[in-house]
């Protein structure tokens, strides 16, 4: 985890599945137990994403929401952005392809 911009970012690897999700989903709630709602996730280098994964995601997506915050999610074309566009969660959160455009709100997945 670091911070640009103000912005905490945590950036993952790996899997976020049922084996990581509950240290990922601590973390973020963690940010904002110490009052940081604007949250970026860097799914970049994450090469496998399953439901627990992404219950943690929303999970601190709708804490960041009650603080009139936002956790904003960095992915690569692939795999990860057709979960998120499936399961209609690019409608949900603010998806960028770098962490340039997601620290200053640049072009999103789906704008293109």
């Amino acid at each position: 985890m670091h911070v640009v911009d103000g912005i905490q970012v945590f950036e993952l690897s790996g899997s976020l599945d049922i084996a990581t999700s509950p240290t990922v989903r601590a973390s973020l709630l963690e940010a904002s137990a110490r009052g940081d709602h604007r949250l970026i996730v860097d799914l970049t280098n994450v090469d496998f994403l399953d439901s627990t994964g992404l219950g943690a995601l929303i999970g601190a997506q709708r804490r960041a929401k009650e603080f009139d915050g936002e956790v904003r999610l960095v992915v690569k074309e692939g795999q990860i952005v057709r979960l998120l566009r499936i399961t209609g969660l690019l409608k949900i959160f603010a998806v960028y392809n770098t962490l340039n455009d997601a620290v200053n709100d640049g072009t999103r997945v789906g704008d293109l």
